[in-house]
């Protein structure tokens, strides 16, 4: 596993965040990027905090899915569970206006329904503080492991 690095090019910080975002480009300006991800986070408007999460594939989706989002989300593709995690997404999208993003970590997709349960029950404000700090979770997280 890697360290965070120092210096990150705008293409690399969209592959980590799933595309090029304003968030991106304002963390490409930065020495270590992700080091500074959350400070960057906080200084977006909400539009950019919902383009950042809206740029990545649904938890469950089977198109559209990156490389890395592909491996990360695994294949235990339990019809009654990516159903539900349809439904349940379309819930929470209705709901606030955003994409669900978790760091899924590896977790089979039974145990993501639990935390997207959990979740939808939320305050808007602290679901989107939530789901753009695993935003950063998830490209720390892919930083490390490539």
């Amino acid at each position: 596993m890697r360290d965070l690095p120092r210096q990150l090019t705008e293409d690399e910080l969209a592959e980590l965040f799933e595309g090029h975002t304003r968030l991106v480009e304002r963390l490409a300006a930065r020495d270590d990027p992700l080091g500074h991800a959350r400070e960057v986070i906080d200084s977006l408007s909400e539009e950019e905090k919902l383009e950042a999460l809206d740029a990545h594939p649904a938890i469950g989706a089977r198109a559209g899915l990156s490389t890395r989002s592909a491996a990360e989300q695994g294949d235990d593709a339990d019809p009654e569970v990516l159903a539900e995690l349809a439904r349940l997404n379309r819930e929470y999208e209705e709901r606030f206006g955003f994409r669900f993003v978790v760091f899924v970590n590896r977790r089979p997709k039974a145990e993501i329904l639990a935390v997207l349960r959990e979740r939808i029950g939320r305050p808007r404000e602290q679901e989107l503080d939530t789901a753009v700090g695993e935003l950063v979770a998830i490209a720390e997280d892919r930083w490390r492991r490539s």
